[in-house]
């Protein structure tokens, strides 16, 4: 049912809101003064981009109907929850008050599906062009694809969002008919994901809002029907490579009430945290999902990070010279990232490096670095405490 007939803005959006958990940390709540003597808290997310800067995000729907039954989410057709729904010109007015006021800095539209992928991503469409053609807003927005849209749509999307996503769910079509059985993994879910890629590489972005085509991204729910992390691990290998996404999320399974999945245990969240861990690396590291330390089950230690459990095979008898080694081989080591080693290669034009304390005062995590290199030659004096 709707409930959106004389109803607050911001209680709608409040409404809307409530337990949406997509592609972002640390929510936060924020007073808004500005709805006059309402002065309920607005759910506001504070997530990451892709330079590393937080971002104050109002995360909201076009609709929270929906007649899909995805047997995980909140928003399913036939769950007893009270429901509301936007107007596209009444969502962007609002959004963008909170916007003047300082409250919010981008938003993150998403929606339940009603009439259809095509309709619904419509509506979602007219949301984001009001903001940018009429209201004439210039920052981030991300616009969540909906199954089964047309490529022009997704064209659209693209000319006027910051990024575009698509929640796979699952790793495949088996995994997906048990979180969501209306739902068709190539046509409807993966397909979007390779059109963003056609269209990046054969498309000028000159009628983009900013002149540049958004990043894609998309998102696994982890634990729910019992894929393993080398299924994930090995499709997100794949959307890096083949389909240039950005940032793959790892949503961990945690039941709810009235759905089908509510007596299934909730999943570990340490599991997404590695699964995060693996992604960076694959993504970031030039690591490959044969590089990654499963298990005969398919699945990554809990106990210690994948970079940590592949060193203790490959570097603990054949340490990394420091002085010698290229970007390549430093980053490979624990406690080196990717600006830690353009730090080493520096730091080694002014001569070598021979004691563990010079690595400290550049930055290096020694620590975590000590088991694996050598120095000049020579192993750091208390390596073996580390072990």
């Amino acid at each position: 049912m709707f409930y959106n007939i004389d109803m607050d803005p911001l209680e709608r959006l409040k409404l809307l809101s409530q337990h949406m958990e997509i592609e972002a940390d640390n929510p936060t709540d924020c007073r808004a003064a500005i709805f006059g003597k309402n002065q309920a808290d607005i759910p506001i997310t504070e997530a990451v981009m892709p330079n590393g800067q937080k971002i104050k995000l109002l995360k909201t729907m076009q609709t929270s109907a929906c007649e899909r039954n995805c047997y995980y989410c909140p928003f399913r057709a036939g769950r007893d929850l009270r429901r509301a729904t936007f107007k596209p010109d009444d969502l962007a007015a609002t959004f963008l008050r909170l916007y003047q006021a300082k409250v919010v800095e981008g938003i993150f539209l998403s929606s339940g599906i009603i009439g259809g992928g095509v309709k619904t991503q419509d509506k979602m469409l007219d949301t984001a062009d009001i903001l940018r053609n009429k209201l004439h807003y210039k920052g981030y927005i991300h616009l969540k694809i909906m199954p089964g849209i047309e490529k022009d749509q997704l064209e659209q999307a693209m000319q006027l969002a910051s990024r575009i996503s698509v929640n796979l769910e699952a790793p495949n079509s088996t995994h997906l008919h048990k979180l969501a059985p209306k739902k068709v993994f190539l046509e409807e879910l993966l397909q979007p994901l390779i059109w963003a890629e056609q269209i990046r590489s054969q498309k000028s972005p000159h009628r983009s809002w900013n002149r540049r085509w958004p990043s894609s991204a998309t998102q696994f729910v982890v634990g729910a029907v019992g894929e393993s992390d080398l299924e994930l691990v090995a499709v997100s290998e794949k959307l890096f490579s083949q389909h240039k996404l950005k940032r793959i999320f790892y949503s961990t399974f945690n039941p709810l009430r009235d759905t089908p999945l509510e007596h299934y245990p909730a999943e570990n969240p340490l599991r997404s945290h590695r699964l995060y861990q693996s992604s960076y690396l694959i993504r970031d590291y030039g690591f490959s999902l044969e590089d990654m330390p499963f298990s005969p089950q398919g699945f990554l230690p809990l106990d210690k990070d994948p970079k940590l459990a592949w060193a203790e095979q490959h570097l603990s008898w054949q340490p990394v010279e420091v002085n010698l080694a290229d970007q390549h081989e430093l980053i490979r080591i624990p406690g080196i990232g990717l600006k830690s080693a353009q730090t080493i290669i520096q730091a080694r034009r002014s001569g070598k490096i021979k004691d563990i304390s010079q690595l400290k005062r550049i930055g290096i995590n020694s620590k975590k670095a000590a088991a694996f290199i050598l120095l000049d030659g020579r192993q750091p004096a208390w390596q073996a405490q580390l072990l």
